[in-house]
């Protein structure tokens, strides 16, 4: 039986909201920033920002992953959510160093603000593969304790189905070529903003 909680985020989705995307960037850096005394840029209220939501801020250098930490269900006020996300994947990311002051400038902020997820009750793997929606879907693997997501973004680097679920099955410490009957699948959707996309005035939504 699938057990994902079904519970909508209060912060929905906003497809059609940059200034939103915009503030939930500011916050991130901010964040950031604050650890190596810099002062953070105002940001502009909104309404989100004191509602329950599940965020992921991704840090990339060069296009390359530099840090990634996020909740996959809406735990405290979007506005906080965001900012422990920033300094946790900045400073805590066990794959990566602390970031170090001189990396800050060349770091480039992303923040991905989940859907509420979708249980998946599949047949097997063949039947999951058969529904993935490659581009679209974040996935969560769970097998007891062993909880493991990618986010939409992740299907740039691995297009094909199959792929994608075996480096996750790793990721969450699970076989890679074999399918246990217990393990739990959820999809969700997010709008992705990006400090690239925000300077040239584009906001990317992956439904």
């Amino acid at each position: 039986m699938n057990s994902f909680a079904t519970k909508p985020a209060a912060a929905r989705v906003a497809a059609d909201d940059p200034a939103l995307g915009r503030s939930l960037l500011a916050l991130a850096r901010g964040a950031i920033g604050e650890r190596f005394g810099r002062p953070a840029a105002p940001v502009a209220e909104h309404e989100a920002h004191v509602r329950p939501g599940a965020s992921f801020v991704t840090l990339l250098q060069a296009g390359q992953l530099r840090g990634c930490i996020g909740s996959l269900e809406p735990h405290r006020a979007l506005r906080h959510d965001v900012r422990e996300n920033a300094r946790s994947a900045a400073f805590h990311d066990p794959r990566f160093p602390p970031l170090a002051a001189r990396e800050f400038e060349s770091t480039t902020v992303e923040v991905s603000l989940l859907s509420a997820a979708e249980p998946l009750d599949v047949a097997g793997e063949d039947d999951l593969l058969s529904r993935l929606r490659p581009g679209v879907d974040g996935l969560i693997l769970a097998l007891g304790s062993r909880r493991a997501t990618f986010l939409p973004q992740v299907w740039k680097s691995l297009p094909d189905p199959a792929d994608f679920v075996a480096h996750l099955k790793r990721k969450a410490g699970l076989p890679v070529d074999a399918w246990n009957g217990e393990i739990r699948c959820a999809r969700y959707s997010v709008a992705k903003w990006s400090e690239d996309d925000a300077r040239s005035g584009g906001v990317e939504v992956r439904r």
